[in-house]
């Protein structure tokens, strides 16, 4: 199969086909990482990177420049011993420029298809003005009403309306056109914490995974990181003299506060990084680029990192001189 470098040919029935990316909160891509891990999949075949990836920069380690590594994109399975509900698990650690995306998802799509899939799950990040020590809900889009009827069981929130941007919310839509049913779970995160990873979020993501699927799995070593990241944060809020006094859910004008002072603490998911550097270099061709190069700064709260970069877009060169 062209592009498709295979390890093995593992003997599937039906198997549900998962997939994910980085995201926000990398929520997504913790929940499915997490996922190959604790269940001992294994790697069966992977993409050709440089078919969809190019390199942006170089790497620098002790003052030593080095060229860095193609993001990779692995396929993983898992065979259920019961014989219900066997697993395909697709990973990217980073996500394709979008100009590309179609043709990377009928890739993987390719793969999808010739293990006849029973359905696509994609997870995703839904961010929202609550308090880091919540509980997030778990909401949920299916590809067509009756799957969306049988979903409502679990009891999580029907997201009715709305968008799920990047790879994680797009793969589905490509995989409906291509007449394959699926769903998305989309997990709470606040909005002050989109650049830090969410260990929360993706358990709540993968112990509804494991109540659809009837899968049993140990998901202690994800709440103990939830309760670590939660410390971390109080502590830093206490710093910024926004704790206790505030009641929850935190007002936008605390929001703001906190996103700002956390941007600071935190770092952009490598495959947003990327995505980003690539509009900066459109926008340098083609300023009305710039746009869309705001609104992904604005998305990721990260203007101010960016914001000298961003300005000299609109400085006019200097005149030479005779």
């Amino acid at each position: 199969m062209k592009g498709i470098n295979f390890l093995k040919q593992p003997k599937l029935k039906n198997p549900y086909f998962i997939v994910a990316w980085p995201g926000m909160g990398e929520v997504a891509f913790k929940a499915a990482k997490f996922l190959v891990e604790k269940l001992g999949a294994e790697e069966f075949a992977n993409i050709d990177a440089g078919d969809f990836f190019y390199l942006t920069g170089s790497l620098i380690k002790e003052g030593i420049v080095n060229t860095p590594e193609l993001p990779y994109n692995k396929f993983y399975y898992w065979k259920d011993k019961s014989g219900r509900n066997d697993l395909i698990i697709f990973i990217s650690n980073a996500q394709p420029d979008l100009s590309r995306s179609t043709d990377y998802c009928e890739r993987i799509l390719s793969v999808a298809q010739v293990f006849n899939i029973k359905m696509v799950i994609c997870f995703a990040a839904m961010p929202l003005p609550i308090d880091h020590t919540q509980e997030p809900s778990v909401w949920f889009a299916a590809t067509d009403k009756k799957l969306k009827e049988g979903l409502t069981k679990y009891n999580f929130k029907i997201m009715s309306e709305g968008q799920i941007s990047g790879m994680n919310g797009l793969f589905l839509g490509i995989a409906k056109e291509r007449k394959l049913n699926g769903f998305c779970l989309l997990s709470e995160i606040p909005l002050y914490t989109i650049q830090i990873e969410n260990p929360r979020a993706s358990y709540a993501l993968l112990e509804a995974l494991s109540r659809i699927l009837e899968i049993n799995m140990d998901l202690k070593e994800l709440k103990e990181q939830a309760n670590a990241v939660e410390e971390q944060i109080n502590q830093l809020i206490d710093y910024l003299k926004l704790g206790a006094e505030q009641p929850p859910p935190i007002g936008e004008e605390e929001i703001e506060k906190i996103k700002k002072s956390l941007s600071e603490y935190s770092k952009l998911p490598q495959s947003v990084r990327m995505r980003v550097e690539k509009l900066f270099s459109e926008a340098k061709k083609d300023l009305s680029k710039a746009n869309e190069l705001k609104n992904e700064l604005d998305k990721w709260n990260a203007y101010k990192e960016y914001e000298d970069k961003f300005l000299d877009l609109f400085k006019k060169p200097k005149d030479k001189g005779n």
